[in-house]
């Protein structure tokens, strides 16, 4: 089995470099075939030079700007029999690789597989909040998998897709813009078999987006456009804008790597 990891970067700089380490950190204690594609999406700063400085990483460009056109670019160039996207300012955590492929190896209907965020530069209340919104979600998910027969969950920038399957689908839809992205994918690729979200594929993530937005309106606009897909098969929001922070502390950055 290859796991091709695709990680789309637009101006990414201050923590494409990080993302990369976690996941050669793991690809070096595990006996797997891979490769890693960064997806530089209309970026101006130093994502491409910095994502290139790392060996074995493979850089290709998207100029049109959007999320799930990055994917798309990702998916089209990977050769893996299954696919993780990660998104440029997450990092893996100790065992997220055995874990996905353990699944995969296992389970032969499985087509997706995700698990939740940890945003490690948020405060422990923010994150519990965080975990309340996952129950939530996971509830409703729930109901409208196995009630009404709609949807599968997924959590961007921690999911991984059986290649073949995508295939099936037909890619990404690249007409959304950022929100949505993840539930739509969800929504057409279960047509191809099994769709897994379990809480023990967790990932470290930036909260940068729920830091400048809040977490309430953060938190209704993904449950909005999770709705929204599942029924009318387009996003609520249309639009989404671009949150860039500076590079995470040293201090974040050793009290991540030693959880």
């Amino acid at each position: 089995m290859k796991i091709s990891f695709v990680i789309p970067a637009y101006n990414e700089e201050a923590y494409v470099g990080k993302c990369l380490k976690s996941i050669l950190k793991q690809i070096k204690g595990n006996n797997i075939d891979w490769e890693i594609i960064v997806v530089n999406n209309a970026s101006t700063d130093r994502t491409r030079e910095i994502a290139l400085s790392y060996q074995g990483v493979k850089v290709i460009d998207e100029p049109r700007k959007g999320l799930p056109k990055a994917r798309q670019a990702g998916y089209l160039a990977a050769q893996g029999d299954i696919i993780a996207n990660v998104d440029a300012d997450n990092m893996l955590p100790e065992g997220w690789i055995a874990k996905v492929t353990n699944e995969f190896s296992h389970h032969e209907r499985l087509v997706g597989l995700s698990g939740p965020l940890i945003y490690h530069d948020l405060s422990k209340i923010k994150n519990m909040q965080v975990k309340m919104f996952y129950a939530f979600g996971y509830l409703s998910y729930l109901f409208t998998h196995f009630v009404l027969k709609k949807g599968g969950m997924l959590q961007g920038g921690n999911f991984v897709l059986k290649k073949s399957a995508l295939d099936r689908v037909g890619g990404y839809n690249t007409e959304i813009d950022f929100y949505g992205e993840d539930t739509d994918i969800a929504r057409r690729i279960q047509q191809a078999g099994y769709v897994k979200f379990t809480f023990k594929l967790p990932m470290y993530s930036s909260g940068r987006r729920m830091a400048k937005e809040g977490l309430f309106v953060t938190g209704y606009r993904y449950a909005m456009n999770y709705l929204w897909i599942l029924v009318l098969k387009r996003p609520f929001t249309r639009t989404s804008t671009d949150v860039r922070f500076k590079k995470p502390s040293a201090q974040t950055e050793r009290g991540i790597s030693q959880k």
